[in-house]
């Protein structure tokens, strides 16, 4: 059975404040969520991608390297940048598409990127503005 992260990321402002959300489960079972802010000056798509970042790296120091896994998030150009239907033209995205991309390679190399509608990823959302709040 595969691992479904939930991810977000938003910035108030934008740029602005910003802060990212993660929400794990496998099945019907949730495995963990986490929440960080991830600083100021920042903007929505920058932190889309600390969402996936975070949520990656928690998957790794929860043992879960390897396992097939489905980043579920509403951002429509980070999943087709991930995707490689869009290229990463933005300066600021690439790094944080690097590390991404280097994640992938090293721990969880059978993936996939869902674009999902907004309100499918309410518990993600919140976290995002629990950790903008941490302020």
């Amino acid at each position: 059975m595969s691992i479904i992260l939930y991810t977000d990321g938003g910035a108030r402002g934008n740029p602005g404040p910003a802060g990212a959300g993660i929400v794990a489960y496998e099945g019907n079972k949730r495995l963990f969520e986490h929440k960080k802010f991830l600083g100021d000056n920042r903007t929505n798509n920058w932190a889309e991608y600390g969402a996936v970042i975070l949520g990656l790296e928690e998957a790794k120091k929860r043992g879960l390297k390897g396992k097939e896994i489905e980043i579920r998030m509403d951002s429509e150009l980070i999943v087709r940048q991930m995707n490689n239907e869009y290229q990463v033209k933005e300066e600021t995205l690439w790094p944080q598409y690097m590390k991404v991309h280097n994640l992938l390679v090293a721990h969880f190399p059978n993936h996939r990127f869902v674009h999902i509608p907004r309100e499918k990823n309410a518990e993600a959302d919140a976290l995002v503005n629990e950790a903008i709040d941490m302020l």
